[in-house]
């Protein structure tokens, strides 16, 4: 298996364990994330940067979300570019509704850190099971 592969694997890995300093030190101090048109989240893309991602990303999925999963599926790719195909799990705090929608995450890669990443996901589904 190819070391891009390897490396968003443990991303996941450390994603899923809350292992947060584990998955910013994967990233690019210089690293440009941006969540899907029509989420929520992407109010504020691009973030740049892992303490933008902290703050704007990861704390605010904690506002809104209880037991926030991705559930990987398929990780395909090699050298700079990688995609993951998955879905998102978790239960709204505001409406207690159930998620379950599809995912792509697509990481570029450079060097062994993450230098780029794209959400693509179900935002209608997302937005619904808020309300």
């Amino acid at each position: 298996m190819s070391q891009s592969l390897e490396l968003v694997k443990k991303l996941y890995a450390a994603f899923a364990a809350g292992d947060v300093p584990t998955f910013l030190g994967h990233l690019h101090p210089k690293v440009v994330w941006n969540e899907a048109e029509s989420n929520p989240l992407a109010d504020r893309n691009p973030y740049l940067g892992p303490d933008a991602i902290v703050s704007g990303v990861f704390l605010r999925l904690g506002d809104d979300w209880e037991d926030f999963k991705v559930v990987v599926g398929e990780i395909v790719g090699g050298g700079g570019l990688v995609t993951m195909l998955g879905r998102y799990h978790a239960i709204s705090k505001a409406s207690r509704k159930r998620l379950d929608v599809q995912v792509q995450h697509t990481w570029w890669l450079d060097g062994g850190k993450v230098v780029r990443f794209q959400q693509m996901a179900d935002t209608a589904r997302m937005l619904a099971t808020m309300v």
